[in-house]
């Protein structure tokens, strides 16, 4: 874990220009999806090239697909292998999810059953993974609209991930409040249940009411139930590097950086709540 906080926002395209600026953007790191630049070239890299010369940049893949049952895919693992040689990223996250079996990919984040044999493909995944990619994996905890039959939480399922394989957590708040209102657990007892010591990274973002389900749609501010909630999982976490996802409806860079205040507060008062 840091000793200290970091804050950071999504790399965009409407806000490149903002971090190619002779004037610094005040984060403490940016995050990219990995596969906008797992490519040989043109402007998306070169523009990440030189954000990487001001900020740390921390990679979220979204194709990773780490609870396909025949596996992750080599040839990715090896193209994201030279993104990272390239750019040196501080982490490299991906989901607990699935979206690939054989030729066919769903391009959604699938949920996973939390069961032993689930449990065992996954770490499988992960050990092969970061065999190849020669780096420790965070893992996401997902926004999820259904619940397979039986097994175990959520959190124990992280908990155990974590314990046989070494890989890290990347925790999405709101996926954490989303889900819980979707299924009707308690998100305090989620952040109970998670291992606080594996936790490396923080999502915040903001979600819609469906018709009947929330979404963890990224296209809203992050709302007071969710800084709530940050605020709870910071009281067991301690430092850590929080980002602010948003990937639709973007706005200016302003008030996302108004967002990223509102993080810092939250960080600030419960450490003068621990001092």
């Amino acid at each position: 874990m840091h000793g200290k906080h970091l804050f950071g926002l999504g790399l965009r395209k409407p806000h490149y220009a903002d971090f190619l600026d002779a004037a610094p953007v005040a984060v403490d790191f940016v995050e990219v999806i990995s596969e906008n630049f797992m490519v040989a070239g043109g402007r998306p890299l070169n523009v990440l090239r030189r954000v990487r010369e001001r900020h740390p940049v921390a990679l979220h893949g979204v194709s990773l697909s780490i609870g396909s049952a025949d596996g992750v895919h080599l040839d990715y693992l090896r193209r994201l292998r030279e993104l990272i040689d390239a750019i040196e990223p501080m982490f490299v996250s991906d989901h607990l999810s699935w979206s690939r079996i054989g030729s066919f990919n769903s391009h959604d984040l699938l949920p996973l059953p939390y069961t032993e044999e689930a449990l065992a493909r996954v770490c499988n995944s992960i050990h092969r993974a970061q065999e190849v990619l020669g780096r420790t994996l965070l893992l996401e905890n997902p926004s999820s609209y259904i619940l397979w039959p039986g097994g175990m939480t959520e959190w124990d399922f992280l908990s155990a991930m974590c314990a046989r394989t070494g890989c890290r957590l990347l925790l999405d708040v709101n996926n954490i409040f989303v889900s819980a209102s979707n299924h009707g657990f308690d998100a305090s007892a989620y952040l109970a249940g998670i291992p606080a010591d594996c936790v490396r990274q923080i999502h915040l973002a903001g979600h819609s009411q469906g018709r009947e389900l929330l979404i963890d749609t990224h296209d809203q501010p992050v709302r007071g139930s969710v800084w709530s909630l940050y605020a709870e999982a910071l009281q067991r976490l301690g430092p850590v590097a929080t980002m602010i996802e948003r990937d639709d409806n973007i706005p200016p860079l302003a008030t996302l950086l108004g967002e990223l205040d509102v993080a810092r507060g939250i960080a600030a008062e419960q450490a003068r709540r621990v001092a």
